[in-house]
């Protein structure tokens, strides 16, 4: 990609929930030589947050602030001012398709907080190869959906090929505790468009943990009991009782995509699962009941038009002072694939303290420094094109490990 291009970093969207914490961030935590610029719809608007980003550190460097429409016509140029693009306008399945087809045509590099797994899937089919062929590495789900799980489940990976010399088999995943002073007005909106647009069929497509996979998914995949699948109730040995996690309907499909753009890291049998933790069977019960019915009255359009009465409007979200004691914390044990009866394992856990988006916005920004600071190696691992967070490898679990989210991992002795 060319060098002389005049920005490191645009972000795109900073004026919505997410994309001001995430300009917050750039601005308390990242270099202070950095070449960067705000840009948005309304001039006006990115100015004002710009007057704000002022107060919080004086002393850096004032970032550009650039007025751009979602077209063809004003984001070519856009990108090709710069080399790496944080996209956070969101619906993304509404409105950042032309900036990925951008970034795309232009070899300029991109990251975002989708977890919208049909967007993602309809970007791949069209500009993976594209992206591809111009040197450009892009990056979807690197918020909370999916990055934590995708990471975390690389981590262990690459403990059990470090310490245990061989592939992993599966890896098992669970959100043990998440505290959380609810949904920003954004992310409730895009649920909702989505389901504007989706069938029960979509849901059952969007249900395959291979969708977004770049290569065949293994030959003998493990099963479930009937119970299981029924109930969404399993106990897994180290994790406890796990029931169904909604987050893992985005997760899955991107730790499949990793397993598969990296099947020399990752081995030809690897399978992943994700679950949350619950205190008994019942409450794991009754919390995947509970999931199926909320599925089935969102595909209902009276039941959305009477939600959109209650939720926050887009931009807006929780107070960051209701967010003082929210976390969040996901366990994963993977099993490595030794044909022996008890092959061995490996724990790991993922650990951030403080509110969700702030946490999306600090993975933004610090997967945005990995690529802009190791280019090469991203693009040797990744081979380029539409990839994952997993990519990123240990100098993105170097990074985070500054910012607040401590990732650990250890080979259990039994």
């Amino acid at each position: 990609m060319a060098s002389n291009r005049e920005f490191d970093i645009v972000l795109l969207g900073p004026t919505g929930y997410t994309g001001k914490l995430c300009a917050e961030h750039i601005v308390k935590s990242l270099t202070t030589n950095l070449k960067w610029a705000l840009a948005g719809r309304s001039l006006q608007k990115v100015e004002g947050v710009a007057k704000e980003l002022k107060a919080l550190n004086p002393d850096r460097s004032e970032p550009e602030i650039l007025a751009v429409q979602l077209t063809a016509e004003e984001l070519g140029p856009l990108a090709q001012k710069t080399k790496l693009i944080i996209n956070c306008i969101g619906p993304y399945h509404l409105y950042s398709t032309p900036v990925v087809e951008a970034c795309a045509k232009n070899g300029t590099h991109y990251v975002d907080a989708t977890g919208e797994t049909p967007w993602v899937k309809s970007i791949i089919e069209k500009y993976h190869e594209t992206a591809k062929s111009n040197g450009a590495i892009l990056i979807p789900s690197v918020g909370v959906e999916s990055a934590p799980a995708d990471i975390l489940t690389w981590s262990v990976v690459k403990r059990v090929r470090e310490d245990l010399s061989t592939h992993t088999k599966e890896v098992t995943c669970a959100i043990e505790e998440m505290k959380t002073s609810g949904a920003s007005g954004g992310t409730l909106n895009t649920i909702l468009t989505i389901f504007d647009s989706l069938s029960f069929s979509d849901l059952i497509k969007w249900a395959n943990p291979f969708d977004l996979a770049a290569g065949p998914p293994p030959k003998n995949l493990p099963s479930e009991p009937i119970l299981a699948k029924l109930s969404g109730v399993r106990s897994v040995r180290d994790l406890g009782t796990l029931t169904t996690s909604p987050s893992g309907l985005a997760d899955i499909t991107i730790v499949h995509r990793s397993s598969t753009l990296m099947p020399e890291f990752y081995g030809p049998q690897f399978f992943f699962r994700q679950f949350i933790h619950v205190r008994n069977a019942f409450i794991g019960v009754l919390f995947h009941i509970g999931f199926l019915i909320g599925l089935g009255l969102l595909i209902i359009p009276p039941v959305r038009t009477l939600l959109r009465r209650y939720i926050y409007a887009p931009g807006n979200g929780p107070r960051m002072e209701d967010s003082v004691n929210d976390l969040v914390e996901y366990r994963a044990i993977a099993t490595a694939d030794q044909n022996v009866p008890a092959p061995k394992r490996v724990f790991g856990k993922l650990k951030y303290h403080g509110t969700m988006y702030v946490f999306t916005g600090l993975l933004l920004a610090e997967a945005a420094m990995v690529i802009l600071e190791n280019e090469e190696k991203v693009k040797k691992v990744s081979r380029s094109g539409i990839v994952t967070p997993a990519t990123l490898g240990q100098e993105f679990v170097d990074r985070l490990d500054k910012v607040g989210c401590q990732i650990e991992t250890k080979v259990f002795e039994y």
